[in-house]
């Protein structure tokens, strides 16, 4: 999965809770993420705002996603509020999708994961 395929495909997908979402979905997704908040806290405090307020949904639900494609629930974001224990989410969002089918679907169809 490519830049603009993640992109289109998170924000398509923004209320979907369930399903996978392979690594390249994710992290393409969380780069343009990075890449729209530096330039828009470059332009103004309010730009930003609202550019935080647009990834947050879309976001929340590709992390669920890419947590069920490791066959872990997506209650697993809350350790996103506790200091340093938030590490283990990102040693999460890094591994491997599982090759098989798990309770959450079967796998993205993204081979380069």
């Amino acid at each position: 999965m490519n830049f603009q395929e993640a992109v289109k495909t998170c924000f398509s997908k923004y209320v979907d809770f369930s399903g996978r979402a392979s690594r390249s979905e994710y992290w393409w997704f969380v780069l343009a993420y990075v890449i729209a908040a530096i330039v828009a806290g470059l332009i103004h405090e309010a730009v930003y705002g609202l550019v935080v307020l647009a990834f947050l949904l879309p976001l929340l639900s590709a992390g669920a996603r890419r947590l069920h494609d490791i066959g872990k629930s997506g209650w697993w974001l809350l350790l996103g509020l506790i200091p340093l224990v938030n590490l283990v989410l990102l040693y999460f969002t890094v591994q491997p999708s599982q090759a098989e089918s798990n309770e959450y679907g079967s796998p993205p169809l993204a081979t380069a994961a």
